[in-house]
């Protein structure tokens, strides 16, 4: 799992991204509030955003990031107690709020409750399935992926029954880098290969929307 990490006590910084490294998780880390922001749209799978930092703050990016998927987990970190400060964060759309100083572990329970899935193992129809912690795909035998195809198809499952948007593609699979919508359609057309007949439908001028039965 792919974590964005926003806090600008740097000593706090480190000891999260070395425990949260520990159990796994990549983790990139921010001071600024800028700098979070011009990263945030670039394939994370959970945020951890601090309230109170340089340039921008917490909850201004909290905005950007849910004007743009109103999905993804994010959880908010201060030592602001001001309840319309909380308040707010709730409504602009975080998912849980930790109140500093705290105990890495209590961090480390949170993000586990909000970032894993509690169904590791997705079965996609009778024969398909995918792993959502390890990003492997099987049918009786495990399917090689590309880098971007995992990237993909984690992205088209997460969002399942969804529609998933060109800009989202771009942002999530292309990690910034430019890219057309033809190379999203190259890649799509590699993974129709590898996947269940008919499970993905092209959202015209849009995007993809991947089928899957709750």
């Amino acid at each position: 799992m792919k974590i964005l990490l926003l806090e600008d006590n740097e000593r706090l910084n480190n000891s999260i991204v070395k425990r949260l490294e520990i159990k796994g998780y990549k983790v990139d880390a921010f001071t600024d509030g800028y700098e979070a922001l011009d990263n945030a749209f670039y394939g994370y799978d959970c945020f951890i955003l601090d309230i109170n930092v340089p340039s921008i703050d917490g909850i201004n990016i909290l905005k950007e990031i849910r004007e743009n998927d109103k999905t993804i987990p994010i959880l908010i970190i201060s030592s602001n107690i001001d309840l319309d400060t909380i308040k707010n964060a709730y409504g602009y759309g975080c998912n849980d709020y930790l109140k500093k100083p705290f105990f890495i572990d209590e961090l480390e329970v949170k993000i586990e409750k909000l970032c894993q899935l509690e169904n590791a193992i997705i079965q996609l129809d009778q024969d398909f399935s995918y792993d959502m912690e390890k990003r492997e795909l099987f049918n009786k035998e495990q399917i090689k992926l590309t880098k971007k195809e995992t990237l993909l198809l984690h992205q088209l499952i997460t969002h399942k029954n969804k529609v998933l948007s060109y800009d989202h593609i771009l942002n999530y699979v292309w990690e910034g880098d430019i890219a057309t919508t033809d190379s999203i359609r190259t890649l799509v057309m590699r993974l129709r290969k590898k996947i269940p007949k008919n499970s993905l439908e092209t959202i015209v001028d849009f995007g993809y929307k991947f089928h899957l039965d709750s």
